[in-house]
Formats: C-alpha cells, structure tokens, sequence
C-alpha cells in the first residue's frame, strides 16, 4: 500500500500463526481481517468514504461497509451468543439502514465504533469455550456455537475486504494487502 493511503505498520496486524490450535487459529485470522479493514481505510479523504462508485450496488460504499461490519459483530457475539437485545439500526422495514447510514457519517467515527465493538466480540469470546451454543437460537439455523460464529465472522469480514479493496482502488487509486 502506499505511504498516502496507511497509517498502519505492518507490525500492528499481526500474522496469523502458521501452527496452532483451533482456537488460536481462529481468533488470529479474524483479528488478521479486522486490522485489514482499518488498513483498507487509512489515508482515505473523508469525502470518499461515502462514494459509491458500482451502479450496481448503489449502497456499497467504504463508510457503509464499515457499519456494516461493526453491527455484524454486534449481531453474533451479543445478540446470538448472548441473547441480547439487537439495537442494530436496520429493520424489516429498512434491512439495509446500516449501509446508508455508514455513508453519511465520518469515517473516523464508524471505525472508532468499529473498532470498540471488535474489542467487545472478544471479551465476549473470552469467556466462552468454541463449542458452547449461542443462547439465542436462530430460526434458520437453530443454535450456532461460538466455533460456527468465529469462522462465519472470519469469512464475513474477509468478504467484506474483498469489497473494500474494490471501493477504495476505485475511490482514489490506493491498492495493497
């Protein structure tokens, strides 16, 4: 990535192991994926963090994305692992309100929120061992355990990267892993 487009060392997005247990594993990649989404945003100018430049996908803008990932790990860890209340902006009414409001708010804010509940998922998960059942149970899929959320997390937020790689090159040139 170019000096412009980071802020970020590549000490502070620590590699995952190449060797280790399940756990360890899996928490090191998803925190690989995190640090990469705020990667993808540093250096970004504030007014493009709302550009939506895929006619196809009029809603997916960097600040949206971010949102979006942020109430994510809300959704997984707290409401499905915990049961508690989801507080999420979005609704039958409006299931995409996340994204929209993602692209009308400061970049630094929605990664700051990012990064908090990112810091919550973990608490979260520190207490709790990969097969214990989440306490809500999902009418799609009945109980997940906390092994189901992690990789599922893993894969969601890796997608999401893929995403942003796209929406900052097209938003100012900036590419990098």
């Amino acid at each position: 990535m170019s000096e412009k487009s980071t802020s970020l060392t590549v000490s502070e997005r620590v590699d995952p192991p190449t060797a280790a247990d399940e756990r360890t594993m899996l928490l090191a990649w998803l925190d690989w994926h995190r640090a990469t989404v705020h990667r993808k945003c540093a250096g970004l100018a504030a007014e493009l963090s709302s550009s939506a430049p895929l006619p196809s996908s009029p809603m997916s803008t960097i600040g949206g994305i971010v949102s979006h990932l942020r109430w994510v790990e809300a959704f997984w860890f707290e409401v499905v692992m915990l049961n508690q209340p989801d507080v999420a902006p979005y609704s039958v009414e409006d299931p995409d309100a996340e994204f929209r409001i993602g692209a009308q708010r400061p970049l630094d804010e929605l990664l700051a929120e990012y990064g908090a509940q990112c810091d919550r998922s973990r608490e979260i998960t520190s207490h709790l061992e990969l097969g214990n059942s989440s306490r809500r149970v999902l009418t799609e899929r009945g109980r997940v355990t906390l092994r189901w959320v992690l990789m599922h997390m893993v894969e969601e937020t890796a997608r999401h990267n893929g995403h942003l790689d796209v929406l900052r090159e097209l938003a100012d040139g900036a590419t990098g892993e």
